[in-house]
């Protein structure tokens, strides 16, 4: 059980150094107005952050961290594809060797991605249940340097840089929503938002509640994740984000697979951006009336998913 007498783990000052480090390196992705979804409700564009997704943020903060010694051993990530196409760039950025650790029947269009740049990928695992295992053991054979993809404070500041550019470019906002998988963005979020009064909200799919249930056991534990939105379906919830929202009380929203649907081609239809399931969960739930769209920012958190994916979305009523 996990000890929640702080608000949030990774605290703004975090946040703010990581906006230092990763300065000029990456893409200040753009607030975009959407009207039909509430009086001053924008979107946050990190579909257009540089390999489709808000993950190299975390991914440049914690390596610009490591020691010689550590780059000299390689790094290891276990991921359903964007944090491993992330980690492969920033470990070739770096000059660092990489290894993924990813599953069976993962999203090819991100296995592609990552070995683009560079990474040598692992698909022993039969699924997002086993994934984290395999990626023990063969951090144990290896030696290799774990970069988590939601629950090192590192990496949660990194993504949190998000937030700090809403807090920027919009001054009115009142709520954040955000797509949750492990909860490292939302959580990240949160703590370059905490003290000024915006509120965050995670939204996940029904099928896919890893920081839900969490927060309402109070410690992390293990779901079985299966839906269409597969970069949210993590098989846990990080420690970081199960404290962070048990200390501010927040339980994720949580929306439908046809309501992600909604929002997917919303955002291709009406906002013109090609985003993946995942990245269209927060817009899922304001279109469904779970959260109000006023004054809000919506996170698009990312845009890499398979043609026939989009397609069959789209081409359904």
């Amino acid at each position: 059980m996990h000890n929640y007498d702080r608000a949030v783990t990774v605290d703004r000052s975090d946040v703010v150094r990581a906006a230092e480090v990763i300065r000029g390196r990456l893409h200040r992705t753009p607030l975009l107005s959407s009207r039909t979804l509430g009086e001053s409700a924008f979107l946050k564009a990190e579909l257009l952050q540089r390999t489709g997704s808000f993950k190299p943020r975390g991914v440049l903060t914690k390596l610009a961290a490591l020691t010689s010694e550590e780059k000299a051993r390689g790094v290891i990530a276990a991921s359903a594809g964007n944090h491993a196409a992330a980690l492969a760039f920033g470990a070739r950025e770096e000059g660092i060797d990489a290894l993924v650790v990813m599953y069976e029947g993962a999203s090819e269009v991100k296995r592609a991605a990552a070995e683009a740049y560079g990474a040598r990928i692992d698909q022993e695992a039969t699924g997002p249940g086993d994934v984290f295992e395999r990626l023990d053991a063969l951090q144990e054979q290896t030696g290799r340097v774990l970069v988590h993809p939601f629950d090192d404070p590192l990496v949660v500041a990194g993504q949190g840089t998000v937030g700090l550019e809403i807090l920027e470019d919009f001054p009115g906002v009142e709520t954040v929503v955000v797509p949750c998988g492990g909860g490292g963005l939302a959580a990240g979020i949160a703590a370059a938002v905490n003290g000024s009064g915006v509120r965050v909200v995670p939204v996940e799919p029904e099928s896919s509640r890893a920081l839900h249930a969490a927060v309402e056991a109070g410690e992390v534990v293990r779901v079985e994740a299966r839906s269409i939105a597969d970069g949210l379906n993590a098989p846990f919830a990080g420690a970081i984000a199960t404290e962070t929202f048990t200390a501010l009380g927040v339980e994720p929203v949580l929306v439908t697979e046809e309501e992600l649907e909604d929002g997917f081609r919303f955002l291709y239809e009406r906002a013109k951006l090609a985003c993946e399931p995942a990245g269209a969960a927060a817009v899922a739930a304001v279109l469904a009336g779970k959260v109000d769209g006023a004054r809000s920012a919506c996170v698009v958190s990312g845009g890499n998913v398979a043609p026939r994916t989009a397609a069959g979305i789209l081409a359904s009523p």
